[in-house]
């Protein structure tokens, strides 16, 4: 591993956090010059904080339900404290707050399971997304990752991961191919990223 990877990397992951496993495994074998610095669920019992803990990487449970205010302002300093300079979402469930936001401005990724902008907002999350596709009768879907701003789904587009659809093709089917390839894809763009071949926006 480097020994000042410009890469500094937090998690935010609700549940199995599967693509953050795969980066994580990727920086161990020295596939990605990276620090994973922190992993922080609003899940105290997410399966991600068990998998990242046995890796080495330090974890936080940050409850969000009952005070996201207080949360915001948590999720912020437990994210500065570690001295992340760009953060993953893997399956965070939550919306992430105006101070959070405003400091990591550019600088929070998250993968989306269908086409962007016609396939996202607010409500559009999981199976909805591939049975929307599906009702469109589009030929194909994609993977999109994108920065977080404070709308859903609204940030600037980092890349594309285009998926042709099978004749006879469900939400079902469509969800379980996509899913597979998501973790890869992500790990491949944030080596793009460290590579300097992709680009973020100025924060």
């Amino acid at each position: 591993m480097m020994q000042n990877p410009k890469l500094r990397l937090g998690f935010l992951a609700s549940k199995n956090g599967s693509s953050m496993r795969v980066i994580l495994d990727a920086i161990a074998r020295n596939e990605l010059p990276a620090e994973a610095r922190v992993v922080i669920s609003n899940n105290r019992n997410a399966p991600a904080l068990d998998f990242a803990a046995a890796a080495g990487v330090a974890t936080t449970w940050i409850p969000t339900k009952h005070d996201p205010q207080s949360a915001d302002l948590a999720l912020t300093e437990a994210m500065v404290d570690a001295g992340v300079n760009l953060v993953v979402l893997s399956g965070y469930l939550r919306r992430l707050g105006p101070i959070f936001l405003e400091r990591f401005r550019g600088r929070v990724l998250n993968i989306h399971p269908g086409p962007l902008p016609a396939f996202g907002g607010e409500g559009m999350y999981g199976r909805r997304v591939h049975e929307a596709v599906i009702a469109q009768g589009l030929g194909q879907s994609a993977a999109v990752i994108h920065l977080v701003d404070g709308e859903y789904d609204h940030g600037p587009e980092i890349a594309r991961l285009e998926l042709p659809l099978t004749p006879n093709e469900t939400a079902e089917s469509l969800e379980a191919r996509l899913t597979a390839l998501e973790p890869g894809f992500y790990l491949r763009t944030l080596q793009e990223i460290a590579r300097g071949e992709r680009l973020l926006p100025a924060g």
